[in-house]
């Protein structure tokens, strides 16, 4: 009896001994927190990813959907410790790919314990964003419903020349235009270059049937209007907004950024060109403390 109680006693020590052992190898974590400003809720498709840049290789700190901060995420303490940058991406909620994905919206590098980020260096700095554009509806032949159109150019040279001055985003962002009705925002096509046509160009449901337009970003609203809406419209005393959206986007809202915005004046006049201000978000920022 005693034999026997003395090799439970042994077994357990071994048992013990290695379990210990394993604990003192395993990896020790330490907290990410991240306190982000003017994020939006993605929708049920995507999420937003941290990373830590570490030798040059991306290391995700977690996803998460709520925009509610500060957020503290638990990472390896060596690799954090070693992290050179925090970079946050837009990631589909079902992905397989371990890589971050282009759509990158923050972004800075650490200084000592914490990192100030922003989207400045990695979508675009977008504080010297200008626009023009005009009321005309140029895809139709019918000169009475001139102030149902908004098109980003500027005429009042010899020859129209592009009206949004913007600069070159990141691969995975593209700009988008909007008319808000009396709260409804309502596309008029993205794009990439604003000295071109946007990308609905060919395939809107609401120009008319004369052609496509000029060849600058841009819409007619002439029928087959939204739920609510009634077209042609007049857009005098509506909002035109321009903002810098994701893709793939699954939201039919604006997003976040939105580098310019206008309100028509109520005495605007068709064809004559009106300037664009700063829109509501030019930029987005936070900091990440390890």
């Amino acid at each position: 009896m005693i034999k026997n109680t003395i090799l439970a006693m042994l077994a357990l020590g071994v048992l013990t001994t290695s379990c210990d052992s394993d604990d003192d190898n395993a990896p020790t974590t330490a907290n990410l927190t991240i306190n982000l400003t003017g994020l939006e809720e993605l929708g049920s498709d995507f999420v937003y990813e941290g990373w830590v840049i570490v030798d040059g290789a991306p290391v995700s700190t977690g996803t998460f959907s709520s925009v509610d901060f500060p957020q503290s995420f638990s990472v390896d303490a060596d690799q954090l410790a070693s992290a050179s940058t925090f970079v946050l991406s837009i990631e589909p909620a079902v992905d397989s790919d371990p890589a971050p994905a282009a759509t990158k919206i923050l972004a800075g590098d650490f200084s000592g314990s914490s990192a100030s980020v922003n989207s400045n260096n990695i979508v675009a700095d977008l504080s010297s964003s200008t626009g023009k554009y005009i009321l005309a509806t140029p895809t139709d032949e019918d000169e009475t419903n001139e102030e149902s159109g908004v098109w980003f150019l500027d005429n009042s040279g010899e020859a129209a020349v592009q009206g949004l001055d913007l600069p070159t985003l990141s691969d995975g962002w593209v700009y988008e235009g909007w008319v808000v009705f009396d709260g409804t925002p309502v596309s008029t096509g993205t794009f990439t270059d604003p000295n071109a046509a946007d990308n609905n160009a060919a395939t809107s449901v609401f120009k008319g049937d004369a052609g496509n337009g000029p060849g600058y970003p841009g819409e007619d609203f002439l029928q087959n209007a939204p739920s609510g809406l009634t077209f042609p419209t007049d857009l005098k005393e509506r909002t035109i907004v321009i903002s810098v959206e994701p893709s793939p986007d699954n939201s039919a809202a604006p997003f976040t950024l939105k580098p310019l915005a206008n309100v028509v004046p109520a005495d605007a006049m068709n064809h004559t060109v009106i300037d664009m201000g700063a829109g509501p978000v030019v930029s987005l920022s936070g900091t990440v403390t390890r």
